[in-house]
């Protein structure tokens, strides 16, 4: 029953046009792949003491409206993705729910807003570990979650079920090419050299950045996922050329573009 239940997911995913979905066994959290790893009050089981696995969905943040940040182009967008995200994730529990399985979606952010994470800036849960566990991808410097599909140009939503569904495997194979775009290009030096989870972002100065912008209207920052050279989004919007964002004189255009929007819709 279990592997039909989760083919009845993915067919459910593919009608609403969700391009990432995994599994991730709720056991899994407690077998830490790395140190150091999150407290056990921030495990699934602790807060849903039902869940056996988690599902986790990605959607993409589309490269050439990203490359506009910090823009209301970017903002929008983001808000987009976000409430989709809840919505889907609302759906695939009542999904669930209605076959019998106590389900329960979990917010997108987990948080106010910037003041929220100016104060403390953790979220009750980490979608992106839950990505990373459900097979979907694995860390970058950048603090991200990188995919193949689309590198750190994804968010996700997750799902705690009382279902036991047949479980992803965890990535193996290392996405991030430790080019360090992100550490040099971070307006708020908030990331070093030192491979995930060594060099964690200082998630104080990001937060700080992105007050600053929210200020403006135009949060979130988004260069370090912007930069990212891993994903193939990057091919299908003829992006593989890293320069583009520092050097004006070989992509006069793309910058043109990019400083249009950024005249418009913010303080």
């Amino acid at each position: 029953m279990s592997e039909e239940l989760r083919r009845a997911l993915e067919k459910r995913c593919r009608r609403m046009e969700i391009p990432l979905m995994g599994v991730a066994d709720a056991r899994r959290w407690r077998r830490p792949p790395f140190q150091p790893w999150m407290p056990e009050d921030f495990y699934p089981q602790n807060i849903f003491p039902a869940t056996r696995s988690v599902i986790v969905i990605g959607l993409p943040v589309s490269l050439p409206v990203l490359e506009s940040s910090p823009s209301i182009w970017y903002r929008e967008m983001y808000n987009t993705v976000n409430a989709l995200l809840d919505q889907y994730t609302y759906r695939l529990s009542n999904f669930l729910n209605e076959r019998g399985y106590p389900s329960v979606f979990v917010p997108r952010d987990g948080y106010m807003g910037i003041k929220a994470l100016l104060k403390n800036p953790v979220a009750f849960f980490s979608h992106r570990h839950a990505a990373y566990l459900a097979g979907l991808g694995n860390f970058g410097t950048n603090n991200m979650l990188l995919t193949p599909e689309f590198g750190p140009r994804v968010r996700f939503g997750s799902v705690f079920t009382a279902a036991e569904l047949p479980a992803n495997p965890i990535m193996t194979e290392e996405l991030c090419t430790r080019c360090m775009r992100c550490v040099k290009m971070c307006p708020a030096e908030a990331l070093d050299e030192e491979d995930y989870p060594q060099g964690l972002t200082n998630k104080k100065s990001c937060s700080a950045r992105s007050a600053e912008l929210n200020q403006k209207g135009i949060s979130p920052c988004g260069i370090c996922i912007k930069v990212c050279p891993v994903g193939e989004d990057r091919k299908l919007f003829g992006r593989e050329d890293g320069s583009i964002y520092s050097r004006r004189d070989k992509h006069p255009a793309e910058h043109r573009a990019w400083e249009h929007v950024r005249r418009y819709g913010g303080l």
